[in-house]
């Protein structure tokens, strides 16, 4: 696409520590938007990090003008990042993935011409997960309980790459501060009606900082998050208000 031709974009790094990564990240994603459109905006949240990431991020809009840094007052979570973003975007398009560097932002291109009419989102789903061999088995066993507790058609709830239409956050409301936000995204995308494509996408070994996702507390948390999302939308079924699709959003594969 030429730089006129596509529609606004904006482009959301949750960011915790991520000093080592995030630079590079959001100068490929300049290069990434520009390329598709002239009015694009990139929107780094940082969730009180403890590195020099702050400062970075400081230097680096001096650099890049259509850089927004929004700065939590302490670590709230993935979810909380999230959705400080989501709620500061206001382009035509949405995309996020991580601020450690695990994906290719790069890998952005190939979900423009997928976005056709009739999609409203698209989920990447990781073609091989590079992550040590406990970190395999418990994103598979993740994966299989959360689709048996939610029942849920995307492939990958857990790859952590969306391009999303803007209008999908109309009739969702997130609520969770933490990594569940995926799950409950994911699922509420679904059952307001909203359709999907599953596109594969790269999966890389991390190289700067280390994963917050396995301590005793944060699992904790995780898991009374997962109780109460299951409980409002399987058991209470309070779901989001649905777009004029004649039957729940489905998801399509591409390989």
């Amino acid at each position: 696409m030429t730089p006129h031709g596509g529609p606004s974009l904006s482009i959301v790094f949750p960011c915790y520590n991520d000093a080592g990564t995030i630079g590079s990240l959001l100068a490929a994603a300049d290069l990434v938007a520009h390329e598709f459109t002239e009015d694009h905006e990139i929107i780094v949240v940082d969730d009180g990090s403890q590195d020099s990431s702050r400062e970075l991020l400081t230097r680096l809009q001096r650099i890049y003008p259509r850089l927004v840094v929004i700065l939590h007052d302490g670590n709230k979570g993935y979810g909380a990042a999230l959705r400080s973003g989501f709620a500061r975007a206001k382009k035509d398009l949405v995309f996020y993935t991580d601020g450690d560097g695990q994906y290719d932002v790069f890998e952005l291109r190939k979900l423009f011409p997928v976005l056709q009419e009739g999609v409203d989102w698209i989920n990447g789903y990781k073609i091989l997960r590079n992550d040590p061999f406990y970190r395999k088995l418990v994103g598979i066993l993740y994966l299989r309980l959360m689709r048996l507790l939610f029942n849920f058609h995307t492939r990958d709830v857990d790859c952590d790459f969306r391009l999303m239409r803007r209008r999908v956050f109309d009739h969702i409301a997130l609520k969770h501060d933490s990594g569940v936000i995926c799950l409950e995204l994911v699922k509420k995308f679904e059952l307001a009606g909203y359709r999907s494509v599953d596109f594969p996408v790269h999966h890389y070994h991390r190289t700067y900082g280390r994963s917050q996702f396995f301590n005793f507390r944060r699992l904790l948390r995780v898991g009374y998050d997962i109780g109460r999302l299951w409980w409002e939308l399987i058991v209470e079924r309070n779901t989001p208000i649905g777009v004029a699709y004649p039957e729940e959003g489905r998801s399509r594969h591409l390989t």
